[in-house]
């Protein structure tokens, strides 16, 4: 029964981040959706940070309220940064790249999240790196695999694999109103994904004076919406039509994209990346891409092809590399630890014994 538990308790973070990556997928189809429907993805950043504000904030003020830090400058300057970073300036970059093209080469150009991410908490001594270890160098080559699998899956097409939904091409959601510029939206989600690194990142930091997670999910958010519409009605200034409500796919998409990748989305990840750090929590985004090909071949009619299965296999190989690279480096973590704390018995048994000795020093000489 021991077993079992620790089973549990040690597969927690993996099942989460796998979850998360199944909201992530179901995310961008509904959005991609709502996009081919004329959704406006300014208004959209600022929506689903509303809801997400709207829905987590009772929580928040109600199981942190003993817990939460108080506010200061360093804290606050953090949060509005956060809130500008990922909320703002990568959904936007995001959701517009999104536009140029599938929802299969959106998720497969994510996969740069990893690499980006592991990057800077290296420079930032956020992730132990020694290239002499065999884990360090399964994390770096786990990287690099994947993010070749990402760049076969999006350059690399190959003979289509006829499935029987997508044979006939009876495409349940319109295509999208703009003709497909694959490197146009390439690059913009490319400049996204440089963003959303830099907020794992920062949200990693941001965790060490500010550990309330669910408060700093509410803050995020609200950040996030509020700098939103500013950016919004500076941009979109006169068009009031953007912000009206429709009953549909948009509606949808700020309802679920608000519950679950910004709200659900932030308070998981924060709370993996204090076990885990920020690279663990990213190392799984290539299984969005896989996910999102499979359902975007049910929903959107988007067809598979072998370079796609090709390019998934690898991102396999490469994730499970990280993965492995990042359980040695906790076991000898963890090792080192109980050696210190040997020694550190050892040097307190070693004080108390030198310390009686002296005392029956002291008192023989009296």
């Amino acid at each position: 029964m021991s077993w079992l538990l620790k089973f549990v308790k040690e597969g927690k973070p993996y099942l989460a981040v796998t979850l998360l990556q199944f909201g992530y997928a179901g995310s961008a189809i509904i959005a991609k959706s709502a996009l081919n429907h004329g959704m406006s993805h300014f208004t959209f950043a600022v929506y689903r940070n509303v809801f997400a504000t709207i829905v987590f904030a009772p929580f928040a003020l109600l199981f942190e309220r003993k817990i939460r830090p108080k506010m200061t400058i360093s804290i606050f300057l953090k949060i509005m940064l956060l809130g500008l970073v990922e909320p703002v300036i990568d959904q936007n970059l995001y959701y517009t790249g999104l536009r140029y093209t599938t929802a299969t080469s959106a998720a497969a150009m994510c996969n740069l999240l990893p690499a980006l991410t592991f990057l800077l908490a290296w420079i930032l001594r956020l992730e132990r790196v020694n290239i002499k270890r065999l884990s360090s160098q399964a994390k770096i080559i786990g990287t690099t695999v994947t993010f070749g699998g990402a760049m076969i899956m999006t350059l690399i097409g190959g003979p289509t694999i006829g499935l029987p939904w997508t044979r006939h091409h009876l495409n349940i959601i319109p295509s999208s109103p703009t003709d497909l510029q694959p490197i146009k939206g390439a690059l913009f989600i490319a400049a996204g994904c440089i963003c959303w690194a830099c907020f794992y990142n920062l949200q990693a930091i941001t965790l060490k004076t500010y550990p309330a997670t669910l408060s700093l999910t509410c803050l995020i958010c609200s950040a996030g919406a509020l700098q939103g519409t500013l950016l919004t009605l500076v941009v979109e200034r006169g068009n009031t039509s953007i912000w009206a409500i429709q009953w549909d796919t948009s509606f949808l998409s700020y309802v679920y994209s608000g519950m679950v990748t910004s709200g659900v989305g932030y308070y998981v990840s924060g709370l993996i990346m204090k076990e885990k750090g920020p690279v663990f929590v990213t190392a799984f985004n290539p299984l969005n891409m896989v996910i999102v090909a499979i359902l975007g071949s049910f929903i959107l009619s988007e067809e598979l092809n072998l370079g796609r299965v090709l390019g998934g296999a690898i991102i396999v190989i490469g994730l499970y590399l990280v993965i492995w690279g990042k359980s040695k480096d906790q076991q000898s973590s963890t090792s080192f630890s109980s050696e210190e704390a040997v020694q550190s018995e050892f040097v307190d048994q070693k004080e108390i014994s030198k310390s009686s000795n002296q005392a029956k020093v002291g008192d023989e000489a009296v």
